[in-house]
């Protein structure tokens, strides 16, 4: 005996989930821009010479903060995407601006 194929068509979206769909994506689409500025920031920091301490400081501290706000937004997309109120492509960029923060504090960070 076959089983019957159910055919994979969406429902359309109720307006109410429209509206919290869009509003999820204004929140997380702020939140990545100002990590995003800090990563920015991070990265375009260069000491001017053995001792500019202070220039190092501020890098590590920017990138710092833009790990921080991405573990935020991370989690923030993840309750989005639970709630079936985005789709599962809104993991890239806290995984993109994540790693380049990381890469900032670690590999890439300036010296002395």
């Amino acid at each position: 005996m076959t089983t019957p194929v159910r055919s994979e068509v969406r429902e359309p979206r109720a307006p109410r989930t429209r509206i919290a769909s869009a509003l999820c994506a204004l929140v997380l689409a702020l939140g990545h821009l100002v990590t995003a500025y800090l990563t920015l920031l991070a990265h375009m920091a260069d000491p001017a010479g053995p001792w500019d301490s202070e220039s190092v400081s501020h890098s590590n501290f920017a990138a710092g903060s833009a790990l921080t706000l991405t573990a935020v937004t991370a989690g923030m997309t993840w309750v989005f995407v639970k709630a079936e109120w985005l789709r599962g492509w809104w993991y890239a960029i806290p995984v993109v601006l994540g790693a380049a923060a990381l890469l900032r504090l670690t590999v890439l960070a300036p010296g002395l």
